[in-house]
């Protein structure tokens, strides 16, 4: 199995997911998108192409890769579901009201928003870069059933994991496509997310002045 040589921190990462996988096999490749989730700039978009060419090379099967890939993604939400759930609604409230531009209305509407709409956004978030970790912290905050939230994240991280593992496998060598295009994805992501908090921001600080008439007057 061979890698790149550019000596960037991608590098580094991805020597140490082929060092994990030649040493323990699959459960590398499980422990490396655990760790992910828990550490979302790791590219899943690299470990997961990395385990399908390491299957396609006689390393071990297809079938491990996918189901040890899975079955790593699910540990990792259920750190992030439990840390959510320590954090709870209260504290989150409290913290809201600490920081510039936040009250803790904004979380009421998030939690309200997810409750309604919680399922969906843990199933199709699975599959959404930089979102595939952070959903479960909400689901935890909101005490979604356990039962639940692990078989949306079960199902839908099956089908995000599957698709790369399989890229990787039928590419071989030529993984790194598979990165080209995941990166494009990725990218657009970061770009909505910019969008929107930057919409926050304005529309927070337009309500702010809008108010301090009427404070003034006061």
């Amino acid at each position: 199995m061979t890698t790149s040589a550019d000596g960037s921190w991608l590098t580094t990462i991805v020597d140490a997911v082929v060092g994990l996988m030649h040493i323990i096999g699959a459960p590398g490749a499980g422990l490396a998108i655990a760790l992910e989730n828990l550490f979302p700039p790791l590219p899943s978009e690299v470990i997961l192409p990395m385990a399908g060419l390491a299957a396609s090379q006689g390393t071990f099967t297809l079938f491990e890769a996918i189901a040890w890939t899975t079955a790593g993604s699910v540990v990792g939400a259920l750190a992030l579901y439990c840390l959510g759930a320590w954090l709870g609604v209260a504290r989150l409230r409290a913290i809201a009201a600490k920081v510039p531009l936040l009250h803790p209305e904004d979380i009421d509407r998030t939690v309200e928003w997810f409750q309604k709409h919680g399922g969906k956004a843990v199933f199709f978030g699975r599959m959404i870069p930089l979102f595939r970790s952070l959903i479960s912290i909400p689901a935890g905050v909101t005490r979604m059933p356990l039962w639940r939230f692990l078989g949306l994240t079960l199902v839908g991280s099956a089908i995000w994991n599957s698709v790369f593992v399989v890229a990787g496998f039928l590419l071989g060598e030529s993984w790194h496509v598979v990165e080209q295009y995941a990166d494009i994805l990725q990218y657009v992501v970061i770009a909505a997310v910019v969008v929107g908090v930057s919409w926050f921001i304005v529309a927070r600080v337009r309500q702010l002045r809008d108010r301090r008439p009427d404070l003034d007057a006061a």
